[in-house]
Parts: C-alpha cells; structure tokens; sequence
C-alpha cells in the first residue's frame, strides 16, 4: 500500500486554508470577489510581504526583532523629511532611509551576539529607543506631498504592472533563491536549527546573527518606501502594529517561531491569509474589534501548531537515536 506523503500535504495545507477562506467570504459579501478588490488586497499589501521576507531571515535564524515597527517609523520620518524639509534628491533621501534601516538592524545584532540577551528583550528595549528618536526628530509632525518621482513607486507602472507589485516579486524570488541555492542562505538555516552545531561545523555563527538583522533592517526599510509612497504621508506613528502582522503571517506561513525552516511561497499566503481574513470581515460588516480577536487566536493557534510540530519532531529523532543505540548494542 502506498504511503501517504504527509510531507507533501502540510506544503500546500496553507494554500488550501487561502481557497477556502476566499470561498467563504465570496459568500457573504457579493463586494468580496470582484476583480478591483482582489487587485486591492494584492496592492495593499506589498509592504507587508516585503517586511515578512526580511523578519523571515531572522526568525529562520533563530532570532526575533519585534523593533522593526518603530524602525519603519524612523526611516520613514528622516526619508520623509530628507524630501520635504530638507529637499533632497528623491534618490538620496530613498538611499539614505535604507542606509539607516540597515544601521538600525546592525545595532540589533551587535547588541544580540554581544550582550548574549534573549532577542525578544533586546528588540523589545531598541523599539523604544526608536520610538524615541523618530518623535523626537519629527517632533510629532506629519509630513506629505512628496515628489512625484517618490511616489512613482507605488503609481508607476510597468508592463501593465504597478511597480511596487513587481518590486515584492523581485524580493520574494531573491530570498527564495538565498534560501535555496547560497552558501548563505544554507548557514542561515543551520543556524536556526542548532546553534551549536552550526559553530562546531565551522560556522561563525555571530557573524551570520549580525548579518540576518541588518538584512532586516535593510528590508524593513525597503518596505517603509512603498508604505510612505503609497499613503503620500508619515509621521511617527506610522509603522508601530506591522511587526505583529508580518510576524502572525510569518508564522501562519510555516516559519517557525525557533528557527530553522519556512519558505518564501508559504510566507507570502500567510500575508494573503491575513489580508484576506481583514478585507473579508470589514466588507461583511464584522468590524475592525473583531479582527483582533480573530488575529490574536491565529497567532495563539499557529505558535501551538509549530510546537507541536518541533516536539513531535524530537520525539521521532529520539526514538530514532534510541532504535539505533539498541541495534547497536545487539550487534
């Protein structure tokens, strides 16, 4: 009798969860299916693909950074003001907001390899240095009415395809290709799986944490571009609430919340997910309150669900471990 690839089903599992949860709010509002609103759940959230893929380097390598929220918020306000205070040339102002994305990654990885504190605590503390500094410098301002060459990037098209569109696709199949076909991406993932062991084989393990969290930071700000660009606007309280998004869908998506597994198709319909359980709710009338709650049991269920996985995982690798000792013995 054949045996049946249990392996197989979970990798799509979460594509059919997508199908059917489209199908059901095709049914309860005839607003839901439409072509425009389909194209609006894409376009609004491209950012938030983006910052899964750069929290997905980080969680893959055992890490967390819940700061990245208030690192949007202070990309966005130096960007924002770099344009419009200061009147920098857009490619300037894009360069240096990702510049400091990257800085602010950085220091999350200093901080993390050499102070040896948990990564929650660590991110949970620069967050609020961040929130700082971002209302200190914007001085609780808004700003808007960028360039029409910054907002080129949400409203441009190419081919047909708005840009900001083709830009996540771009992010997404690079990540996959550093997951699955580097050096790098293969450390990453040894990393996440077994600290020590990845140090005995040769890795530098520190080195790898620096670099997952500037690469966060790096994405992070890459993203915070399409958001400010697409709402024409900042302030200091923009960003903060899509660490928890990225991070629900990330872990919907099949990343796991030790380290050590998750790919980039899953990670993207673990946004989709996300998005289409909002959308779906707010044209059915079940409003913004309700949501959180539905969010909140998500990522209460999908933290359950990847513990499981990991203990039965253990399990089975004892179990395998003591088989062998015992044939070895009788032997």
């Amino acid at each position: 009798m054949p045996k049946l690839n249990l392996s197989g089903l979970k990798k799509y599992t979460i594509i059919f969860i997508l199908f059917l949860l489209i199908l059901f709010f095709s049914t309860t509002s005839p607003y839901f299916i439409t072509l425009r609103n389909l194209v609006n759940i894409i376009t609004q959230n491209t950012y938030f693909i983006i910052g899964a893929v750069g929290l997905s380097f980080v969680m893959i390598g055992g890490g967390i950074d819940l700061s990245v929220g208030y690192q949007m918020s202070l990309v966005g306000v130096v960007t924002a003001m770099c344009m419009t205070v200061f009147h920098l040339p857009v490619w300037i102002s894009i360069s240096l907001g990702l510049i400091l994305g990257t800085i602010l990654g950085l220091i999350n990885g200093l901080i993390v390899t050499n102070i040896k504190v948990f990564p929650l605590i660590v991110t949970l503390a620069t967050s609020m240095l961040f929130q700082g500094a971002s209302y200190l410098i914007s001085k609780a301002q808004t700003f808007r009415n960028y360039p029409d060459s910054f907002l080129w990037l949400t409203k441009g098209k190419i081919l047909g395809l708005p840009f900001d569109v083709i830009l996540t696709l771009i992010v997404v199949l690079l990540a996959s290709f550093v997951y699955s076909k580097t050096n790098y991406g293969w450390k990453v993932l040894a990393l996440g799986g077994n600290e020590e062991a990845s140090r005995l084989a040769g890795i530098k393990t520190n080195s790898i944490k620096v670099s997952v969290y500037a690469l966060c930071g790096f994405i992070f700000a890459l993203a915070t571009m399409i958001m400010i660009s697409k709402s024409n606007t900042t302030a200091s309280n923009f960003g903060p609430g899509t660490e928890f998004t990225v991070l629900t869908a990330a872990i919907v998506g099949g990343v796991s919340f030790m380290g050590g597994e998750g790919n980039m198709l899953g990670l993207v319909t673990g946004v989709f997910i996300l998005a289409v359980l909002g959308n779906g709710m707010q044209l059915a009338g079940w409003g913004t309150y309700a949501q959180y709650i539905v969010r909140g049991l998500i990522l209460l269920g999908a933290v359950a669900f990847d513990e499981y996985q990991r203990t039965n995982r253990n399990l089975g690798h004892k179990h395998k471990q003591d088989s062998n000792q015992t044939d070895a013995k009788k032997a």
